[in-house]
């Protein structure tokens, strides 16, 4: 082969093969099913409302907390539960968890509206009908969610916002999805993080009904993550929420971080039964991975 001929292949390749992602040290749609999640939310609330947020959670929203993990259950388990206040809460959805931290305070940015705060901003789950929605949230002496297109923003005890998207008549599978809402800063920026480094599956993008912008969303299996940006100087909460990746390889999650130059909260931990790293997106928003040995 003549030297140009070399070089011209060198530029193709160099112009077709896409840098690597962690999404293939991510779980896999052929794999066993995680037993601690697969893309997860993890929030921080003040310890002092655990039982308000497991009423809503559990009896008004209706989700099944994994054992032991919540004040739902016999007697012994609320007691056992009741006497560990900084017990985390697991919820799963589909293949996802919502992880709920009993903490001494929580950041107060966390309950202006969705639009004003950059951070992780909305919880989003699916429900077959409204009515029943509605009679739990009465039932439990909170307003009834005001739907817009079959879709409703409300706040949980701590203020973070719950999206409610109504799908009547839909497949089973339908009820598993999760969905976690963030405004960023940079648009662009953060749907080449999602997009390129993480490697979702990015969607066409479409107009969010209640919020009345464009929302970017980025799906693995059950779950999806949607951006949209209100402008750049807005104050953060970052603090509050972050995504945590379950990883069958942290050593190479560390090694593509590394050479794409994403930027590091907390390194690589050292070997043991729980090996973690900790990311920060562009808004320093925690994407943490996490492998189980």
């Amino acid at each position: 082969m003549s030297r140009i001929a070399l070089l011209l292949v060198t530029l193709f390749f160099a112009q077709t093969t896409k840098p690597e992602t962690v999404r293939p040290m991510l779980w896999q749609p052929e794999m066993k099913p995680s037993d601690v999640g697969e893309i997860n939310v993890f929030r921080r609330f003040p310890r002092e409302l655990r039982d308000k947020m497991v009423q809503f959670y559990e009896q008004v929203l209706g989700i099944k907390p994994l054992p032991g993990t919540a004040l739902g259950g016999n007697n012994a388990q609320r007691q056992r539960d009741s006497a560990q206040p900084q017990t985390m809460i697991r919820y799963p959805i589909g293949g996802s968890e919502v992880k709920l931290f009993p903490v001494a305070m929580g950041d107060p940015n966390r309950a202006r509206p969705v639009r004003d705060v950059i951070g992780i901003r909305l919880l989003t789950f699916f429900f077959p009908d409204e009515a029943s929605v509605a009679a739990r949230f009465k039932q439990h002496g909170y307003p009834a969610p005001v739907f817009r297109s079959n879709t409703a923003l409300v706040q949980d005890p701590d203020g973070q916002w719950v999206e409610l998207i109504i799908v009547p008549g839909a497949p089973a599978s339908t009820y598993s999805r999760f969905e976690i809402g963030m405004t960023v800063s940079d648009i662009e920026k953060s749907r080449a993080f999602y997009r390129d480094f993480v490697g979702m599956d990015e969607e066409r993008p479409a107009q969010h009904p209640v919020l009345g912008t464009t929302k970017y969303s980025y799906r693995s299996g059950a779950t999806t993550i949607n951006l949209w940006s209100f402008g750049k100087d807005l104050p953060k909460d970052t603090n509050s929420a972050g995504i945590q990746y379950i990883t069958w390889d942290v050593v190479a999650v560390d090694r593509v971080a590394k050479a794409r130059n994403a930027t590091i909260d907390r390194p690589l931990s050292a070997p043991g039964p729980t090996r973690t790293v900790w990311l920060f997106d562009p808004d320093q928003i925690t994407n943490y991975f996490a492998q189980f040995n």
